[in-house]
């Protein structure tokens, strides 16, 4: 049985590395796309990176279906199926944290409107320094030598991609508004470090029983409150009056407008679904060191589409990053094999000294 959840944990893991994946570097690609097409309204980039959480309902639907079905087939007697897992201290934790996830949204679409994807992406990588800090204090988390490692590389290639961010002002973005975008997603990337290790240390504390369905149920909830979060600044800043006339002056049509704001909000759940699984299935570390390794090839992508500079500081951050996430994981591969040797020796000895005393 242990086997098998262990076994269920490194599919949601890959499942969730996926979801990360695909939800970051296309999320920040879109999400600079929209700005550069046209798209004007802050408050509204912050309200799709957590807008499309009604999409959760579909597998907590199905999760709940099932359920039911085991429930009946195992137990003779009626017993009614709980809809919702989470009880109310968890509940008041995450939609606090869903809070200070809104915020961050805001810090996140403020920089996007005013910086070039390669320069918010390397800002970003100090998100992972921030985390480590954070998930010491938080969770007292362990670090070996290969995560220090991962953590030195990681941060080391942001600072040498922060050597050619002067050059990368985008055209009609002044230099003060340039300045506003380094510091906006600087505090971004500080409050995130914050937020994965917050989220980390609830599940730690809580007497539930945390599973997957649960899993979805905070990030139900946490979507729902940075929603909301976003929604008040949209309603002070009249950001619901203006977005059809933003959609039919966007630079490629209202269609395409509003496919790019759908995409978005499909693009943000699958990175907040990957980044609270990871953190499920392992810690917010990992999370953090798989958002920073990410960060170069967000950049490649910006090259391939948006014709942004790639310059040899680039690439050398691109192999730091790739070695140091190579770090970690031989780190944690020879972690599990010396905790499996420790298993084995300690499950065949009383079964020796059984054989050497009949």
């Amino acid at each position: 049985m242990a086997e098998q959840d262990r076994t269920m944990k490194r599919i949601l893991l890959i499942l969730s590395s996926i979801l990360l994946s695909v939800g970051n570097s296309g999320n920040q690609l879109l999400s600079r796309f929209y700005f550069i097409h046209g798209g004007h309204r802050l408050w509204l980039c912050s309200f799709l990176q957590s807008g499309g959480f009604p999409i959760i309902l579909l597998p907590l639907t199905i999760f709940y279906i099932h359920r039911r079905r085991q429930i009946s087939t195992t137990t003779s007697q009626t017993t009614k199926t709980k809809i919702v897992l989470m009880k109310p201290p968890l509940f008041l934790a995450f939609a606090v944290i869903g809070s200070l996830i809104g915020l961050d949204n805001y810090l996140f679409a403020y920089g996007s409107s005013r910086l070039p994807v390669s320069t918010s992406s390397l800002i970003l990588a100090t998100q992972l320094a921030f985390n480590a800090v954070f998930a010491f204090f938080f969770v007292k988390q362990k670090f070996t030598a290969y995560s220090i490692n991962a953590v030195v590389l990681l941060t080391f290639g942001s600072g040498i991609l922060a050597l050619h961010s002067s050059g990368d002002r985008p055209e009609g973005v002044s230099t003060k508004q340039y300045e506003m975008g380094l510091v906006m997603t600087l505090l971004g990337s500080a409050l995130y470090g914050i937020i994965l290790p917050l989220m980390e240390m609830v599940y730690k504390k809580t007497k539930e029983v945390i599973n997957y369905t649960l899993v979805l149920e905070i990030q139900l909830v946490m979507c729902l409150f940075a929603s909301l979060f976003s929604t008040i600044g949209m309603i002070i800043n009249n950001d619901y009056k203006v977005i059809s006339r933003e959609a039919k002056q966007f630079e490629l049509g209202e269609a395409i407008y509003y496919v790019v704001l759908t995409g978005s909000l499909i693009l943000s759940q699958a990175f907040q679904l990957g980044a609270i699984g990871i953190v499920f299935c392992s810690s917010s570390l990992l999370s953090g060191i798989i958002i920073t390794v990410l960060l170069p090839i967000t950049q490649i992508l910006a090259v391939i589409f948006y014709k942004e500079s790639f310059k040899v500081e680039k690439g050398v951050a691109l192999v730091l990053s790739l070695w140091g996430f190579t770090s970690y994981f031989y780190g944690e591969f020879k972690q599990a094999k010396k905790i499996k040797r420790k298993h084995i020796s300690e499950t065949e000895l009383p079964q020796a000294l059984t054989t050497q005393n009949p």
